[in-house]
């Protein structure tokens, strides 16, 4: 056998045995800390005060009622997390909404139409990136008092809508010029206009990466908390769940049950919505790498 066929033969063995391991390393260190946090929730507080170690939880001990208690309305005496999720809800689907309406017909024309600037575009809308959001948060909180949008899911869902389209622009964008512009031209010639073009032909195909920006802007959406801590800290009934979470987090009388609670119910719907939307994600997370 030849040097480089032993050196091949060598190589391929290390990577079927490192692979299985490294897989099963990666999942332990994603998915042990959620099952933790799971396994809190459920279990009764006197128990986790005598036994905070351990990993498991019998079916005799699993207590649905700390759940029940984070939901349940400030009025009857529990955390109000259902009014919460219905804002998070709220703000960051009307944002998913708002930043397509705005990204998809924006990529198209920056990946399709010729105009001044065309290449100069992209790299202006990465520049929003280079400034932190710190830097915007007292501006935007004095500009917010004056016009009365502060406390407002409005004003909220117009932060978010500015700070992520013009990466959703960017990223539909490099889908967009993957997709052949012969297709484009045929339907042109069969009498589509540009816009029908854009609906019937381009946006049936730009679906996968579509899918995926959605999800990504949700998540953002649903997770972000400075700018949610600016606006909505002082009316209660407009926060988000993680501005609710973080309340609980910095309150020494809130049981740790009760925040691991709220820690699933703020980590579970961005878990389910990934599985959900999976099948358009292995197609779109990679959209754009190379042009065809």
């Amino acid at each position: 056998m030849s040097a480089s066929n032993l050196r091949n033969t060598v190589e391929e063995r290390a990577l079927a045995v490192l692979r299985p391991v490294v897989i099963g390393l990666l999942l332990l260190v994603a998915l042990v800390p959620f099952y933790y946090m799971v396994v809190l929730s459920f279990r009764p507080l006197d128990s986790l005060v005598q036994d905070p170690g351990r990993m498991w939880v019998g079916l005799s001990e699993i207590d649905p009622a700390t759940y029940a208690d984070v939901l349940r309305s400030v009025d009857a005496g529990g955390q109000g997390f259902a009014s919460f999720i219905r804002n998070s809800l709220l703000v960051a689907g009307g944002t998913v909404v708002l930043s397509l309406l705005v990204a998809v017909p924006g990529a198209y024309a920056v990946s399709r139409l010729d105009f001044f600037g065309r290449r100069q575009v992209s790299a202006l809308f990465l520049t929003v990136y280079f400034f932190p959001s710190i830097l915007l948060a007292v501006p935007l909180f004095v500009f917010y008092t004056r016009i009365g949008l502060r406390g407002s899911l409005v004003g909220l869902l117009l932060v978010y809508l500015a700070q992520v389209a013009a990466v959703t622009i960017y990223m539909l964008r490099n889908y967009f010029d993957t997709i052949p512009v012969s297709l484009e031209e045929a339907a042109a010639i069969d009498g589509c206009s540009r816009l029908q073009v854009l609906r019937r032909i381009s946006l049936p195909l730009a679906l996968p990466a579509v899918a995926s920006n959605a999800l990504f802007v949700f998540m953002i959406a649903w997770n972000e908390f400075l700018f949610a801590l600016l606006f909505l800290v002082e009316d209660r009934d407009s926060w988000t769940v993680s501005l609710g979470l973080s309340q609980l987090a910095g309150s020494i009388e809130v049981p740790t049950t009760t925040l691991m609670a709220g820690s699933v119910i703020l980590t579970l719907p961005i878990v389910v919505l990934f599985f959900l939307a999976e099948r358009f994600l292995v197609g779109g997370l990679t959209a754009g790498a190379e042009k065809g």
